[in-house]
């Protein structure tokens, strides 16, 4: 068999019935092969090799299965490593087949060669070059188990034409094993009980996770683990989703733009208990200011990360799920009521100086949270919500409301604008029961905008809701409070984008009135189809709470003119 249907032939023994690409001079034997294999594999034709890598990390993160790119060599490889740096950040398992020039011109500046392997060698958890058509399956195999085992992440695999055009006997076996590579570590008993321990003799815990919670299946467990202790949680921006908004212990999201409630309580807690996340800036702040006051605990499966930025008294390098569900059948119950109380005093802060007057303003202009508010409302919980990245990213974080897990997807480590659309494309092709809406900036849309090309081509029945404010938001809120309201570059002169809809057969509508706005909405949750909502809102919103580099988490910008600081 010719290596170019030994590489489909493996794809499909791993379970794989979707590939997102754009074919070129160097993988054209797998794309020759792919013609018999329609039935099989369905192959989404991008509009730009970005938009095929964002497409799989949005199907990778809804469907908890690694998303397969395939691209030719070269500019195409070169493409998609924006995508690959943003997986290995997030820890989205995909994997990457690109195209390589034959292997006597390896070395020579062929047209399009590019050296992939080296490229790609500091921002994949593996890479390969694959020579012999019978390296092939067994590559694949290794790329799978690598790319979804343990802490997920991208892996790329550099196909020469001779082993695209080289035959070799087919025999697939899944790979479940690799020498020195320990996936899933073992925790030991002396360490749960020192947990146990430290957790039952908490007066104030607090529980902050991440992603690794969603990666590892842990949401019931977790929920289990913080209902027994009666322990309060907050979520990172990527673990939200993880634990219902409705749950009486969740507290919303940390960080930069977390709630005032999640954020004063890192601080006043006097024991942390971090699940599956890696204490990013973002969500610190201050790093020597972070939780000055508790002991903590650590849970994350990548020992590299423990201790990395932030110093613990016990880290537990484990899957969150086994490790969870320990701790609930070990753990006291315990009521910390009185310590709860803390957030209640917070919310009120935060629902009388930020949500009300973003979520129910006074004056006439729309704004972006009520914009997200009214969709959540109309979407029940029921919806994936995809985000780009800057002033959407947040107010869609911020006031979406999750009762399903793996229902947010964003780029988080890399902040990858122009992410949006295409994730929600994938997202979509990997969930298609399930309703998907993007909130997207002017600026994030425009990045990627020609994959409305892939929408009408395939068919996808995404909702797209433009946070339209003539401006890079997020940048220019930096400008405003910051650097003097010197707003350098950041206005936004932009297209009719109706016209631009209309020629790419989706649907569309405006609104800039409140009165206007369920109404609105409704017609685009209803259309049967891709669809824009074009929302103009007030032009110069800015996200708050903010907390500004170089402070503490719990002393936070509650507009631009008022600091809320615990304990003043």
């Amino acid at each position: 068999m010719k290596g170019s249907e030994i590489i489909l032939k493996s794809l499909i023994e791993e379970g794989v019935d979707t590939i997102f690409g754009y074919p070129g001079g160097q993988i054209m034997p797998v794309y020759d092969s792919l013609y018999g294999y329609s039935k099989e594999l369905r192959h989404i034709l991008v509009r730009h090799e970005q938009g095929a890598v964002h497409a799989a990390q949005g199907y990778a993160r809804a469907k908890g299965f690694p998303g397969v790119v395939v691209v030719t060599s070269g500019p195409g490889a070169t493409n998609v490593i924006t995508g690959v740096a943003d997986a290995m950040v997030d820890s989205t398992p995909i994997v990457v087949i690109a195209g390589q020039v034959g292997n006597a011109a390896l070395g020579t500046d062929a047209f399009q060669e590019t050296d992939l392997i080296g490229l790609t060698a500091p921002i994949t958890k593996w890479n390969i070059q694959v020579r012999r058509a019978e390296d092939i399956a067994p590559a694949v195999a290794r790329a799978f188990y690598i790319a979804q085992s343990g802490r997920p992440g991208p892996v790329v695999i550099d196909l020469t034409k001779d082993a695209q055009i080289g035959e070799a006997e087919f025999e697939y076996k899944k790979c479940s094993f690799i020498r020195s590579y320990n996936p899933y570590p073992q925790v030991g008993e002396e360490v749960i009980s020192q947990a146990v321990e430290m957790i039952d003799s908490s007066k104030r815990p607090f529980v902050v996770f991440g992603q690794g919670v969603i990666t590892s299946g842990a949401e019931k467990e977790l929920e289990a683990f913080i209902n027994k202790g009666s322990i309060p949680a907050a979520s990172t921006m990527l673990g939200l989703s993880a634990l219902s908004y409705d749950n009486p212990h969740f507290k919303g999201m940390v960080g930069m733009h977390g709630n005032v409630a999640a954020n004063v309580m890192t601080q006043e807690c006097d024991l942390l208990i971090a699940v599956g996340m890696r204490f990013d800036d973002r969500v610190t702040g201050k790093v020597s200011a972070y939780a000055r006051q508790a002991r903590i605990i650590h849970i994350d499966i990548d020992n590299t990360e423990i201790g990395k930025n932030i110093p613990v008294d016990l880290g537990i390098v484990g899957d969150a799920k086994s490790v969870l569900a320990n701790l609930a059948d070990r753990i006291s119950p315990a009521d910390h009521s009185e310590w709860e109380v803390v957030a209640v005093m917070c919310n009120a802060i935060e629902k009388h100086k930020v949500v009300e007057p973003q979520v129910n303003p006074e004056d006439g202009v729309l704004r972006m949270g009520e914009v997200v508010t009214r969709v959540a409302d109309a979407m029940k919980g029921k919806g994936i919500v995809v985000t780009d990245v800057g002033q959407n990213q947040m107010m869609g974080a911020r006031y979406s409301r999750f009762v399903q897990s793996r229902s947010f997807i964003s780029s988080g480590g890399l902040g990858t604008m122009g992410f949006g659309l295409p994730a929600a494309i994938g997202a979509k092709i990997a969930k298609p029961e399930r309703p998907v809406c993007l909130f997207v900036g002017d600026g994030g849309l425009q990045m990627t905008m020609q994959e409305f090309g892939t929408i009408m081509q395939e068919g996808v029945a995404v909702k797209i809701v433009l946070l339209n404010n003539n401006w890079l938001g997020n940048v220019r809120q930096w400008q405003e409070l910051f650097f003097g309201e010197r707003y350098s570059f950041t206005r936004m002169m932009n297209p009719e984008y109706e016209k631009i809809v209309d020629a790419y057969g989706m649907g569309y509508g405006f609104v800039e009135k409140r009165e206007d706005l369920g109404q609105a909405i409704e017609k685009m949750l209803e259309y049967d189809g891709p669809y824009l909502l074009n929302a103009h809102v007030k032009e110069e919103d800015n996200v708050f709470p903010m907390i500004p580099p170089g402070n503490e988490v719990d002393r936070m910008m509650l507009n631009a003119k008022e600091w809320f600081e615990y304990g003043e």
